[in-house]
């Protein structure tokens, strides 16, 4: 019985892609959360971020963990992540990742090696005070928008002017330590059952019969230009029932002087997580 948990584990994390592919440097909505007004929005406030100051940042939504990296925690997954696409200047290692992961109701703002520690308290605080509270009320794109808001102001431009992190509330200064150190706790509770989840496939719900095993298909539409964004839809389909939505996506506008790839940053893992 011992032996085959262990094969049936080491199946599904042997079939495990490391990662998404990413489409955008600035937003990847692969959970389908942002509608078009919002991931444009992001998208411009994302690229005027780099122009005017050369730091890499991005939003990611995800489904689930699970169909990805085994790693033991949130946060090793959100560190593997940033560091596998590279985000940020290698030089100054200055990227940010905003990570949104609906299914299992987590999510991560990672900061690249760059920024010293000082940097996680206004992240911890951008989570506590503003995005967890607009999730827990289901408003996931408004807690994304107004987050990123906030990890502009009072991380990135800041850090860029060589100032120091932006002030947050003395009450609530000393929580983000013991906050932080709960949340990483869930976490390695949580990572055994993620490891089973998947190696028995369960990546997200059904909303029609509640099994999971939800197939994505992703469908480009019309191919984005230099003069117009373009379009697709992922394919939603249950194996389980005859539940079947599509849902509409844009892809940003390619620019003349848009790059492919990131820079090739790192983190080391400093940032703030949150649950809610």
């Amino acid at each position: 019985m011992i032996t085959a948990l262990i094969l049936l584990l080491w199946a599904g994390i042997a079939s495990a892609e490391p990662f998404p592919n990413y489409q955008s440097l600035t937003v990847n909505d692969f959970a389908g959360i942002l509608p078009p007004e919002v991931e444009e929005r992001l998208d411009q406030k994302l690229s005027d971020l780099r122009t005017r100051t050369g730091i890499e940042a991005t939003v990611v939504t995800l489904v689930s963990q699970d169909a990805y990296d085994p790693a033991p925690s949130l946060e090793t997954f959100a560190t593997r992540l940033f560091n596998g696409w590279g985000i940020g200047d290698p030089t100054r290692n200055d990227g940010i990742m905003i990570l949104v992961i609906s299914a299992d109701r987590a999510m991560r703002i990672e900061l690249g090696a760059g920024y010293n520690p000082e940097y996680d308290i206004p992240a911890q605080d951008i989570v506590n005070r503003i995005m967890l509270p607009a999730f827990r009320d289901g408003r996931l794109p408004e807690g994304i928008d107004a987050g990123t808001d906030a990890v502009i102001s009072e991380i990135a431009e800041r850090y860029a002017d060589g100032q120091p992190p932006g002030s947050i509330p003395k009450s609530s200064k000393g929580n983000v330590s013991f906050i932080a150190l709960i949340a990483m706790g869930i976490a390695a509770l949580m990572a055994l059952r993620s490891r089973i989840w998947q190696a028995m496939g369960r990546v997200c719900p059904c909303p029609g019969c509640g099994h999971r095993g939800i197939t994505r298909n992703r469908v480009v539409d019309e191919p984005a230009s230099r003069a117009s964004a373009g379009r697709g839809h992922w394919d939603e389909s249950c194996p389980n029932c005859s539940w079947t939505r599509t849902k509409p996506f844009t892809i940003q506008r390619k620019g003349s002087g848009s790059r492919s790839s990131f820079g090739g940053g790192r983190s080391s893992g400093g940032g703030a997580s949150g649950r809610w």
